[in-house]
């Protein structure tokens, strides 16, 4: 063995042209690979952190009745079918040993109402959630930039900086927290410029938008404007309010106490007798007083739609939900976990059913596998076109050696050794050549990681796995690309050592 290396040595500096083509072609595709790896590996945990651990979990469940998977990204108007019956699903889901922790949360569309005179209404997604609890289960996927975020048992509303910006372009309004001032280092360009005239609100209207139109509406403060960490022109449609003002707008059985407290005015009220009940709905009574003009003030308790006091109150998961996240404990397979959750659901028959992140998500998880797959793609060509490139080299350098061959098996060498000397040197060179292609990708996937480049644009996010540019190598990732380059090597080897085995002394004195 060491004296056929001994000679694949000798061979590589006597051949050193066809040497350094082989070679830089290995290192090529074995730095190419390993960035390949970096990137996918880096996508996969930005995608994990950012999507999976800070807003959707690893399983979302849903009814039953829900005709699609896509919960978060329906279509307008399409309402998720409401979740009964948490309290027996969160029995389940604790004696799951595979689940790290979970949260029930509402979803829908809702219209959010103008107090501009003949303004046009706007749109969004709204997640009703208990602040609290939510923030626990996903502790770094939000961060107020304007105001704060709202208590456990706090009504309230807290607004993306996208969704501000698309309540201003449909109605015309700027919204900001209850009790802050306009900050105009946060105003858009269009706002800036009509600064003079800008009407801003510290409250918003909310109407619930389904297809079978049960629905109210409600008014609620606005407790803080909030950023997403990654995403945030993905998730910004989201508007986050308080479960039990999103189920008093959608319509919902709340864990509110059925008796209700009547307050002095509301006694009054019904007291009214039917003249009085016509005055006090005459067109003048309707008139509303003129607020300042650089803020629109309505006021719970002014407005023509409002929140319900809290009561007495039970279990608040006695209540309706549309979807419960889930998050996974690091290390447990996820498809086997799905199952298991999806099976212990059934057997309750609690009208449920589990589904990944990904098909919860519809187009979002798609595009974020399409890429994925496409980067993979990208690294699995360049196996190909590493290894055509590498057999077409030895092949030629093979027949050109057809005389040197063909002396030495004249004196005695077996195809074995020739084949066993080519192996060397294509080894020699593989492990030179392609283990510093392996080391520069990791150098480079390191100084890209530390730039931390950044882009706003949502494919590249997607690409990113969030908002900045961190390929990942990993002791698996780098071992992955050590067993790419043996496979390498070793599927361009086989032809030409083929070729050189089957050249015989009579070639070596044919070709002189």
């Amino acid at each position: 063995m060491k004296l056929i290396f001994k000679i694949a040595w000798r061979n590589i500096i006597r051949h050193r042209g066809k040497s350094l083509v082989i070679g830089a072609i290995l290192f090529l595709g074995a730095f190419l690979m390993t960035i390949g790896n970096g990137v996918i590996s880096g996508m996969d945990r930005g995608l994990q952190k950012n999507i999976v651990e800070g807003f959707t979990g690893d399983i979302v469940l849903i009814s039953d009745k829900q005709e699609s998977d896509n919960v978060f990204f329906e279509f307008m108007g399409k309402a998720v079918e409401p979740v009964y019956d948490f309290v027996k699903i969160k029995r389940v889901l604790n004696e799951q040993d595979c689940i790290h922790s979970f949260v029930p949360v509402g979803k829908n569309m809702v219209m959010v109402l103008n107090d501009v005179e003949d303004g046009a209404p706007g749109y969004c997604s709204v997640l009703g959630v208990d602040f609290g609890r939510y923030l626990e289960v996903f502790p770094d996927n939000i961060m107020p930039i304007e105001g704060r975020l709202p208590e456990s048992d706090e009504q309230g509303a807290v607004i993306p900086t996208g969704s501000r910006k698309e309540f201003f372009d449909q109605m015309g309004i700027w919204y900001i927290p209850q009790g802050e001032v306009l900050r105009d280092e946060n105003l858009i360009e269009e706002a800036k410029e009509n600064i003079a005239e800008l009407k801003c609100s510290d409250n918003i209207a909310f109407m619930g938008f389904s297809t079978d139109n049960s629905t109210s509406d409600i008014r609620l403060s606005i407790k803080g404007i909030i950023k997403y960490r990654a995403l945030n022109k993905i998730w910004g449609d989201f508007v986050l309010m308080d479960i039990e003002s999103f189920r008093q707008c959608q319509g919902y059985f709340t864990s509110l106490d059925n008796s209700v407290e009547l307050s002095d005015e509301e006694r009054q009220l019904l007291e009214l007798g039917s003249n009085e009940l016509e005055a006090l709905f005459s067109d003048d009574a309707l008139i509303e007083n003129q607020s300042e003009p650089d803020v629109i003030q309505n006021n719970a308790e002014d407005s023509f739609v409002h929140t319900q006091e809290k009561s007495k109150t039970t279990d608040i998961d006695e209540g309706v939900y549309n979807l419960v996240l889930v998050r996974l404990k690091d290390g447990v397979n996820k498809e086997k976990s799905l199952k298991s959750i999806d099976a212990a659901l059934g057997k309750e028959n609690l009208g449920v059913r589990a589904v990944p992140w990904k098909k919860a998500v519809g187009t979002i998880g798609s595009t974020a596998v399409i890429v994925k797959s496409a980067l993979f793609v990208f690294v699995m060509l360049l196996f190909f076109v590493a290894i055509i490139i590498i057999v077409n080299t030895l092949s030629m350098a093979a027949l050109e050696r057809t005389s040197e061959i063909g002396m030495m098996r004249a004196v005695g060498a077996r195809k074995s050794f020739i084949r066993m000397m080519f192996l060397g040197e294509t080894g020699i060179l593989s492990f030179v050549f392609g283990g510093g292609g392996i080391l520069a990708g990791i150098l480079v996937v390191n100084i890209i990681s530390a730039l931390k480049i950044k882009s706003g644009n949502d494919v590249l996010q997607l690409l990113f796995g969030g908002d900045t540019f961190r390929p990942l190598l990993s002791m698996p990732d780098i071992g992955l690309a050590v067993l790419q380059l043996v496979f390498v090597t070793f599927i361009a080897v086989l032809y030409p050592l083929k070729v050189a085995g089957s050249i015989t002394p009579l070639d070596a004195i044919s070709r002189e």
